[in-house]
């Protein structure tokens, strides 16, 4: 109980923080979004393109574990994992908070159960989420991203966004190692701690479920 107690607070808190206590808008948050969106990237910030592209790496991640976990439980995961294509862990934690233990699996995997849980699929999202992370941290400019992250609720709220969803992925590791059989877990749930590479490679390197 405590435990969702603690995410129905976190997602409040969040909630809270976006719209009262974040940065204000800038009035060229709009076009910002537009041109990040239609990669028309010159004159912006690689750190920001990085950031912004990787926030659509996030949900592909978590397409990785949310299906397999949604199979047996009462709420259905889809509506929050299409959710977190546009607003991140702002859609993620209502499933962490509805969500019960599910350490097995049940049934057949389906053709796209088979397609997440392949390591092909991990490698994939890692060499993207690899180049865009190399990408920003080269060529960006840390100073000016400090003050858009300052002055801007947009990147604001972003780059929290993209520290909660580090912080909540391991959350769902534990029975995603009890449904493999995984007999010592512990260094592939440890890896889960490490921002963005570490739930990379344990997609990577996690067994298939049978």
């Amino acid at each position: 109980m405590l435990r969702r107690i603690s995410f129905i607070v976190l997602w409040l808190g969040f909630i809270g923080y976006a719209f009262i206590l974040a940065p204000p808008d800038r009035p060229d948050t709009l076009d910002l979004i537009k041109n990040l969106s239609f990669g028309q990237w010159e004159g912006i910030n690689p750190l920001i393109v990085s950031l912004f592209n990787i926030m659509g790496i996030w949900p592909l991640i978590y397409t990785c574990i949310l299906p397999i976990d949604g199979r047996g439980q009462k709420v259905i995961a889809w509506p929050f994992l299409i959710g977190a294509f546009a607003v991140g862990a702002f859609a993620i934690l209502p499933y962490l908070f509805l969500r019960e233990p599910n350490p097995k699996f049940t049934g057949e995997k389906n053709l796209f159960l088979k397609i997440i849980d392949a390591r092909l699929t991990a490698i994939v999202i890692t060499f993207g989420a690899l180049f865009l992370l190399s990408y920003g941290l080269l060529q960006g400019n840390w100073s000016e991203f400090v003050t858009e992250w300052k002055t801007s609720r947009f990147i604001n709220v972003m780059s929290l966004d993209f520290c909660l969803l580090c912080v909540l992925f391991p959350t769902l590791v534990g029975d995603d190692l009890a449904r493999r059989e995984v007999k010592n877990p512990n260094l592939l749930f440890g890896l889960t701690f490490i921002p963005l590479v570490g739930p990379l490679l344990y997609l990577c390197l996690r067994p298939a479920i049978k």
